[in-house]
């Protein structure tokens, strides 16, 4: 599947799961993140490799911007504070 075909179906998903009451967008996620600890090691390593690649693909098409590791190190000490 194309990989825009992807971005617009996540972001349709996405603009649904928003939609739904706490409730049910608290049990989605607590369901979602049950599933990645599910995983093998070799199927998260492949998914992180392939996450990386559209990254990757995303940065060199000039739809997103790198931040200097200070700065994500700064801003998530913030976040953990």
């Amino acid at each position: 599947m194309d990989v825009e075909v992807e971005m617009a179906n996540l972001a349709e998903l996405l603009r649904n799961a928003l939609s739904l009451e706490v409730r049910d967008r608290a049990a989605l996620a607590e369901r979602l993140l049950a599933s990645l600890e599910e995983l093998s090691e070799e199927e998260a390593e492949r998914l992180w490799a392939e996450e990386a690649k559209r990254r990757l693909e995303e940065y060199r098409a000039g739809r997103a911007e790198a931040v200097r590791a200070e700065e994500v190190h700064a801003k998530a000490q913030k976040l953990f504070r």
